[in-house]
């Protein structure tokens, strides 16, 4: 049975390699491998947990715009993203909606304290966020 999830992964592999653990937990080690072994072919997770902070992604590769564009990531940018984490990153949503509210809220206050010319301005600029 594949993992639904990347906690539920984490947690079978992290029982899968740490005895302690998984005796903690109630999951026998050699039910946690051929649990996360059943991931072939599905999301396998590999990538996780990442330890550096994410992929990394270039202005000059194409995969995240410059400042002088409005920031943020290109369709490049957001396919590599998903691919490495497992993730489902949607493109920016200016022309209104949940998301676009959702990330407005958040990202104001980020903005707003920034200074000027830097990625939060350009990207709530991007987004169409009112005040930018």
């Amino acid at each position: 049975m594949p993992a639904k999830s990347q906690a539920q992964f984490r947690l079978m592999k992290a029982a899968e390699n740490n005895s302690k653990f998984a005796k903690k937990v109630g999951i026998k080690p050699s039910v946690a491998k051929e649990f996360t072994e059943s991931n072939v072919g599905k999301k396998s997770y590999k990538n996780l947990p990442l330890k550096d902070g994410g992929p990394s992604l270039s202005v000059e590769r194409g995969e995240k715009l410059p400042v002088s564009q409005g920031a943020g990531l290109t369709a490049k940018g957001r396919a590599k993203y998903n691919r490495e984490t497992g993730s489902n990153l949607k493109p920016p949503q200016p022309e209104g909606g949940k998301r676009k509210d959702s990330f407005c809220a958040r990202m104001g206050p980020i903005a707003r304290a920034s200074e000027k010319g830097s990625r939060a301005r350009a990207s709530m600029k991007r987004w169409a966020c009112s005040g930018w």
